[in-house]
């Protein structure tokens, strides 16, 4: 398994594995979460989308964005065929290593207020709450990791 930049080719598998990653959560929402609506052809060719692939299976992606002073994960699902695998924390990981590489002190994400999993497993990862309220018309939790 290999972790590269998304490809034109790549969308589709992209656009499948956010479907159905976040289907379940999207459930306890009164609208489709976030990434559920984003364009990733246009992410991939904007240069914010890697993925985690096998082979040629795309099983996990993740959206990184520069911001002044922080490196922002945006976004990060795996195929539920390779949950429990590893594949999210590698992707994490990925995030973190990317963020030093650009020169970034910090790593920033959110989540919805209802995904208290992954908010569980943030704090697991040593991120911070730093914020909870509506953004975007979303119920979201801010979280904060500083890098060493």
């Amino acid at each position: 398994m290999i972790i590269r930049k998304a490809k034109a080719i790549d969308a589709d598998a992209i656009q499948r594995i956010v479907a159905a990653a976040y289907a379940p959560l999207a459930e306890r929402m009164d609208k489709p979460p976030m990434p559920m609506l984003d364009d990733y052809p246009a992410r991939v060719s904007e240069g914010v989308a890697d993925v985690l692939v096998d082979g040629d299976r795309v099983l996990g992606m993740i959206i990184l964005v520069d911001q002044p002073d922080a490196l922002m994960l945006e976004n990060v699902a795996v195929a539920p065929e390779a949950q429990g695998r590893g594949v999210g924390r590698r992707l994490i990981d990925h995030a973190e290593a990317e963020a030093r590489r650009r020169g970034h002190p910090r790593i920033r994400l959110y989540t919805h207020a209802t995904m208290v999993e992954n908010q569980r497993m943030y704090a697991r990862l040593g991120y911070v709450e730093t914020m909870r309220g509506e953004d975007e018309g979303y119920d979201r939790v801010q979280f904060e990791k500083t890098l060493k």
